[in-house]
């Protein structure tokens, strides 16, 4: 809350609560500042403090004005950029006293501006990341991509390391590089696992990585070139779509639907665009959670196969998904697919241990850009990894979490419901897609007032733009007190 009896003015607490944000990462390039008449009515302020505040943030080159759109958080990279004279005026004229007037007055006292033909900046990856992990508050948060903590607690994970520690051994591998391909008992345990899924591997065809995110950058490294085409599901998770941006590549969005891509604009990409890749998560689609179907299946691996291109499977979610859903890579034997998985989400987020599986024609290939770029990976946790899973602990561990996130999923959706929201796809998996009728964008920046992290739809696809949908983490707003605030928050919001 702003406090008036502070050393510094309501303007001055205002644009110095939004810049600390800003800087933080918790919001991104691209973000849209509320209107002046929804922040004045949310802070108690009267329209010229929040001018004045937007003013100083403009000065420090932090955010952007838009023609009759709003204020826009600009890119960091041209945050010491001059602001332009104007500005300075409109500004002046504002705090001189214009009393009866409004937003759409402000903007064309501004003119069009320096940014107003712009368009929105592309999402930075970084700043995503720092945002999703940025402690907001001790409160569950609802943006989140992981489990919380004390879900992931086990006693079987340290007695893993301890025993692999204990051994004769520790020496002669802590004092060498370990093996390039990765652990050869890690590489063991995940053939087997794979053939349950049934992808069949040979340990050979598998090589570990630091986790599943490294070893979808070593398959774009592999077979990439800047410029190249690149299929991508939309919405998706940003960060594939910034991390394949910022290698230069061609970003080509799908849409998604219940059984899998658009499959006319997946074909139309193939016969304009020729495209090089096609980067799918097939199971527990993130943010949606649709799986694909057989059909849709088939119909992907016939273009692949038609137009040569490959298929990179992220089946990240394949610990707490059916065994028998369907996967490009079991249709397809890693003829035309290279599968990718990892730990992170449902064992530990900082062992950082991942791994793809690839044609035996690839693996050379993949292998070196993972040595340009690694050397080889930690022989330790890969080897405690491989205990966990050859033990059995790790299923066991995966059932627990499936059982409490089947429960904390059905509260969820109940109050979510309660609420007034509804879901744009079946509530499955960790992730809702949940339609909340009002700007997410904008609903976001409102909730971290409340020490709520909302990820909202925006963040999604290939190129920002205004949502009305959220994602939610089913395991982190199973309480009451959150849907409470957010329904409160957003009904303010909607006024």
């Amino acid at each position: 809350m702003l406090m008036k009896t502070s050393t510094q003015s309501l303007t001055e607490q205002l644009s110095a609560r939004f810049g600390e944000r800003i800087r933080n990462r918790l919001l991104a390039p691209g973000a849209r500042l509320p209107s002046v008449r929804q922040c004045a009515q949310q802070h108690g302020v009267s329209p010229s403090t929040v001018v004045a505040a937007y003013d100083q943030l403009l000065a420090q080159g932090l955010v952007e004005a838009r023609k009759n759109r709003g204020f826009f958080v600009r890119e960091m990279a041209t945050a010491l950029l001059e602001r332009a004279p104007e500005d300075d005026a409109a500004a002046q004229e504002v705090e001189r006293g214009m009393g009866n007037w409004s937003t759409a007055h402000w903007f064309a006292a501004r003119g069009a501006g320096r940014g107003a033909a712009r368009g929105a900046p592309p999402i930075n990856a970084t700043a995503l990341i720092r945002g999703m992990f940025h402690k907001v508050s001790d409160k569950p948060q609802p943006g989140m991509g992981v489990f919380p903590p004390d879900w992931l607690e086990s006693t079987f994970m340290p007695a893993a390391v301890r025993k692999v520690t204990n051994t004769r051994a520790l020496q002669d591998f802590s004092l060498q590089y370990g093996e390039p391909l990765g652990d050869t008992g890690l590489r063991r345990v995940l053939s087997k696992k794979l053939a349950t899924l049934s992808v069949h591997a040979a340990p050979e065809n598998i090589i570990t990585t630091v986790g599943a995110t490294h070893a979808l950058d070593i398959v774009s490294r592999t077979l990439l070139r800047p410029g190249d085409p690149v299929m991508v599901e939309e919405p998706g998770w940003a960060v594939e779509f910034a991390r394949l941006a910022a290698l230069g590549m061609h970003i080509l969005p799908v849409p998604r639907r219940a059984d899998g891509p658009d499959l006319e604009v997946m074909a139309k990409y193939c016969e304009v665009h020729q495209p090089k890749l096609y980067v799918s998560v097939s199971v527990f689609h993130n943010p949606t959670g649709y799986c694909l179907s057989p059909g849709s299946a088939h119909r992907i691996l016939q273009l692949a196969n038609q137009y040569n291109f490959h298929v990179v499977e992220d089946d990240t979610y394949s610990h707490i998904a059916p065994e028998h859903a369907t996967r490009l890579t079991a249709l397809d034997g890693l003829q035309r697919t290279i599968y990718v998985s990892g730990f992170a989400k449902i064992l530990a987020p900082n062992w950082r241990i991942g791994f793809l599986a690839a044609h035996p024609s690839l693996i050379e290939q993949l292998l070196d850009t993972k040595l340009l770029a690694t050397l080889t990976t930690p022989a330790l946790l890969e080897k405690a990894l491989a205990l966990c899973i050859e033990q059995g602990q790790l299923r066991r561990h995966a059932e627990r979490i499936r059982t409490r996130l089947d429960a904390a999923r059905a509260r969820s959706v109940k109050l979510a419901l309660g609420a007034g929201c509804t879901f744009a796809a079946e509530p499955v998996g960790l992730f809702g897609w949940v339609e909340t009728g009002v700007d997410t964008d904008a609903l976001a920046q409102r909730m971290l007032d409340e020490g709520y992290l909302l990820a909202p739809g925006a963040l999604f696809h290939a190129e920002r733009k205004p949502s009305t949908l959220m994602r939610i983490n089913f395991a982190t707003t199973q309480e009451a007190a959150f849907w409470k605030t957010f329904a409160r928050v957003r009904d303010e919001q909607g006024r």
